[in-house]
């Protein structure tokens, strides 16, 4: 999964931003126990993976407060 923009983010809608989290943090576990039994190849796909599932709750978070 290459990096989330934040556009893509915004057009999504609430349950696919949801399912996108959801996803990404499956990805991060399956990542850390790669690493840890020395399969991982591309190690900056953790960082990616913990930046695109805070760029997702930021602008989660950003909707919800423009809708109050």
């Amino acid at each position: 999964m290459a990096e989330m923009k934040v556009e893509d983010i915004r057009a999504m809608s609430d349950d696919q931003r949801e399912d996108a989290v959801l996803n990404l943090k499956k990805e991060r576990f399956n990542l850390r126990f790669q690493r840890a039994t020395g399969q991982l190849e591309n190690t900056s796909r953790m960082r990616e993976a913990r930046r695109d599932i805070a760029r997702i709750k930021t602008v989660a978070a950003q909707l919800r407060a423009k809708k109050k």
